[in-house]
């Protein structure tokens, strides 16, 4: 079963037409529908037993964000270990895999920002792809 954040067949339609190829495919927004979707995941898991599931999102989207998360949430809720993976489209090109640590870790801003404390060199790589950093250092000067 493929997971995938309903913008990313605008944003690489072939990108998503590969990935959906020979597997059941939800399309989700949780900035449209709002974000509890770890309770649907979780029913839909419990519901069809899906061999693995695979969730690709847009790299940066906050909203998208949530579907990793709610994919981990709802293994939490069912009590199992689940075969599954997470992947983002860095610039909407390329597909990246992040592990499921990743995904707890960036849910606790206090880790996230002691790990930005100690490595401010990242933030060079945080202006290479969000746009509203460049515009914060533009406006700054930096």
């Amino acid at each position: 079963m493929l997971i995938a954040s309903a913008c990313l067949p605008f944003v690489n339609k072939q990108l998503f037409d590969e990935l959906s190829n020979g597997r059941v495919t939800l399309l989700a927004c949780p900035e449209e529908e709002g974000g509890m979707h770890y309770g649907k995941i979780a029913a839909i898991i419990r519901s069809a037993r899906p061999r693995t599931i695979t969730v690709v999102t847009v790299d940066g989207s906050p909203h998208c964000f949530m579907l990793h998360a709610s994919l981990n949430t709802a293994e939490y809720i069912l009590g199992t270990e689940l075969s599954k993976r997470h992947f983002v489209v860095v610039d909407g090109k390329e597909l990246v895999e992040v592990s499921d640590d990743a995904v707890r870790f960036t849910r606790y801003l206090s880790l996230v920002d002691k790990v930005l404390n100690k490595h401010p060199e990242i933030l060079n790589e945080l202006s290479k792809h969000s746009l509203e950093y460049k515009l914060l250092k533009r406006r700054s000067g930096a």
